[in-house]
């Protein structure tokens, strides 16, 4: 499995990762409503700008298994303003059909060493609070809590997530 920088031709294949990967992570730590309102035409009409608008800068990798995309990994310069000129994990998923495969694996990988190779020495992301399963991969691949929580208010949910840090190498 080698990661490669996506296409607008993958906004598909990550939009059916990223609501497939969400309708299972979030089970009971989302309201019900909100995971099977999820629209995967939605999301790749979504990710088909993001990637087009990156270009050939794009910073979201995707893996594959048999010729569909498996997971994804979208990165760049940390967004929040306590976090300047560090790195920031935007996204990681995998389609739960590819959990405990590797492909987390190989993504955050790739992800860190891109990073890395940008210039930031520090690196963070944010786990859905209750998401164990997500939090003990990222502490199992060097992340830590810091202690840092934001709570996001979006239509019909408000979510709450702690900051994992990680110095990169």
């Amino acid at each position: 499995m080698l990661p490669r920088p996506a296409t607008v031709d993958d906004a598909h294949g990550i939009a059916v990762v990223h609501v497939r990967s969400w309708q299972e992570a979030y089970r009971g730590l989302m309201p019900q409503e909100v995971l099977d309102g999820l629209s995967i035409a939605e999301r790749e009409a979504n990710w088909a700008r993001i990637i087009d608008e990156a270009g050939r800068d794009s910073r979201t990798l995707v893996v594959e298994r048999d010729g569909e995309i498996a997971g994804w990994a979208s990165f760049g310069a940390a967004r929040d303003d306590d976090a300047a000129g560090s790195g920031e994990l935007w996204g990681i998923y995998a389609h739960p059909d590819a959990w405990s495969s590797g492909v987390g694996h190989v993504l955050i990988d790739a992800a860190e060493r891109a990073l890395h190779a940008e210039g930031h020495e520090i690196a963070y992301l944010w786990v859905l609070e209750g998401n164990e399963r997500a939090a003990s991969f990222y502490e199992r691949h060097g992340w830590a809590s810091d202690g840092a929580v934001k709570t996001e208010h979006r239509p019909g949910l408000v979510l709450r997530e702690r900051r994992h840090v990680k110095r990169l190498t």
